[in-house]
């Protein structure tokens, strides 16, 4: 392959991607095994947190095993994408890595519910790191109109990991303690960061700028006290009381001043011109929304199938089996689709108007009905979001200029994770506060004999039977009979906890109907968008295992191949001996 001298025509019209090289697959495949081991430690555990607040107590604040990785994730993901930004990615996406395995090791070393907590969050620090680089990379090597099967693929991982995750964790919390769940990860997380460690060398930026530190000491606390105040309120708190609005206050101060500042810093985190993009704006809207319906589902149907249904465990993880299968089988049909047709608003819409149906059936659930009728709803969600969930990401790219691939891709998962962690505290407020009323008001409905026996043994408290509802062996030790308005009354408050996910997937539907179809790339670069600093990489020889970025040479045709540099002459060879000058 011969390389002309760049001419005018050849810099203001991109070349084409015609596919990746073997180098650029094992950089691929290097990225999936990071999402994989941080994606399965989120569903790993999901089976066996019952169990783990019933040994280390803290039911009341039960989502938070939860949400303080996601909490931590979402600060840490624009942090993250604008240092790569400057500094190169590759080195954060290991370092990445490594902190999610120190977390999981202090994770299975816990003797306190807090300490558990403070360990969730070092892994969702590693977390929001490894999630938004693995697109961010993906979208430096793969143009938009091929992206979407490497993106169906890559939710692909996220449903093998909800396949494979709460199976395995079900059956290692059954068998051997849920502890092993977080050693579970290690091995694959050492061969993960070997594997990136040997093949993903990507080129160093030369981009230079000021980190925004005055974003960040104001985005970090304003997240953590509004989520706090979202979690503590009607728990801890009366909603109306003067320690919410007041947290809810502070908050608002600290995210108003966070807003004024990314409009007036050179390099802020998070770029407020790119959200007032109609397009961006809405994608970025509909993705929070789902992310709110998504992970409070996820994280809710377990205590559902345990608390309601009566499974162990083991079973409960099965049934999120039809969800996964749903959602991978679709990422990758649709991920083709989007590639052969070049479009992708049908797929977000009917995503939304199948979740829309998913929930309600969801919703509808109550105590007695059959393990299908769950199967059902799972099977509805899950190709729900098979239609939609990667393609806002897809969206986003394709809608910004390469040289602010990064900021907005952190954008998008910015809010993503926002959207999970404040899905999984709202409906686990909505379960607690509706947890003890249900379960008395089904209680007071018992024959009066049955009533005056337990008030003979000194009667129960709200605490001992919400315990109960989520421990098997304190359940068997209940008389008989109080076993039916338990979990009747917790049928109800998981009612209330799926229909208040129902109006998140209605929003994402309408905000879906208004995102614009615009044409898929089939390069890298827009015609006559001139490479920036900050895409001025180094080519560096392939035998070390470099990725040598387009936009370096503007003779460089992006055909999968990666060039040789000569250390004296500074020009690339390709493999046919042609020279880039």
């Amino acid at each position: 392959m011969s390389s002309a001298p760049p001419s005018a025509s050849t810099t203001s019209a991109p070349p084409a991607f015609t596919g990746l090289d073997r180098q650029g697959k094992l950089v691929f495949v290097g990225l999936m095994l990071g999402m994989f081991v941080a994606s399965l430690s989120q569903t790993i555990v999901g089976p066996a947190m019952p169990r783990i607040v019933a040994e280390l107590g803290g039911v009341e604040h039960y989502s938070w095993i939860a949400t303080a990785a996601m909490l931590v994730s979402a600060v840490a993901v624009p942090i993250v994408g604008k240092l790569s930004d400057l500094y190169g990615r590759r080195w954060f996406y290991l370092g990445g890595l490594a902190v999610f395995m120190i977390g999981s090791i202090l994770a299975g070393l816990s003797q306190g519910f807090w300490f558990l907590v403070f360990a969730r969050a070092v892994q969702g620090l590693g977390m929001g790191t490894l999630m938004p680089l693995s697109q961010t990379i993906i979208g430096d090597i793969i143009p938009p109109r091929q992206r979407g099967k490497y993106q169906g693929i890559m939710g692909a991982v996220f449903g093998v990991t909800s396949v494979v995750g709460p199976l395995i964790g079900g059956t290692i919390t059954d068998n051997f303690g849920w502890r092993w769940l977080f050693y579970l990860t290690l091995p694959l997380g050492v061969v993960a960061f070997g594997f990136i460690l040997r093949y993903l060398h990507l080129p160093v930026s030369r981009q230079h700028g000021k980190v925004d530190y005055l974003g960040i000491v104001t985005l970090t606390p304003g997240l953590v006290i509004a989520l706090l105040a979202t979690t503590w309120g009607g728990n801890t708190y009366d909603w109306g009381s003067a320690t919410i609005i007041g947290m809810y206050a502070i908050a608002a101060l600290f995210l108003a001043a966070f807003v004024v500042i990314e409009t007036r810093v050179a390099e802020p985190l998070l770029p407020m011109h790119l959200l007032a993009r109609p397009i961006v704006a809405v994608s970025v809207g509909a993705s929070f929304a789902i992310a709110v319906a998504m992970f409070g589902a996820i994280i809710y149907i377990p205590v559902y199938a345990q608390g309601v249904m009566g499974v162990s465990a083991t079973n409960s993880g099965a049934i999120l089996i039809p969800l996964s299968v749903a959602m991978i089988i679709t990422s990758i049909v649709v991920g083709l689709l989007i590639t052969r047709t070049g479009r992708y608003k049908p797929f977000l819409v009917l995503g939304g108007l199948v979740l829309v149906g998913g929930y309600l059936l969801l919703a509808n659930l109550q105590y007695g009905d059959s393990q299908w009728h769950l199967t059902l709803a799972m099977v509805v969600i899950g190709l729900g979001l098979g239609l939609c969930m990667q393609v806002y990401t897809l969206v986003v790219q394709n809608a910004v200029a390469q040289r602010e691939l990064g900021i907005a891709t952190a954008a998008i998962q910015f809010f993503r994770n926002i959207g999970s962690t404040i899905g999984t505290a709202v409906l686990g407020t909505v379960m607690t506060a509706q947890m003890s009323t249900a379960i008395q008001g089904e209680l007071e409905k018992l024959p009066a004999e049955q009533l005056g026996q337990l008030q003979q043994n000194g009667g129960l408290d709200a605490s001992q039977l919400e315990g109960a509802v989520l421990d098997p062996a304190a359940l068997e030790k209940l008389p008989t009979f109080l076993v039916e308005p338990i979990r009747t009354g917790m049928g109800l408050a998981m009612h209330d906890v799926f229909l208040t996910a129902v109006p998140f997937v209605i929003a994402a539907l309408l905000l879906s109907l208004f995102v614009k179809q615009m044409p898929l790339r089939d390069t890298l670069h827009e015609a006559g968008e001139a490479p920036t600093a900050a895409e001025q990489h180094e080519f560096r020889d392939t035998t070390t295992g470099a990725l040598a970025a387009v936009g370096a040479s503007e003779s460089v045709t992006v055909t999968g191949e990666f060039p040789h540099l000569d250390p004296e002459t500074g020009r690339s060879h390709r493999a046919d001996g042609s020279v880039d000058r």
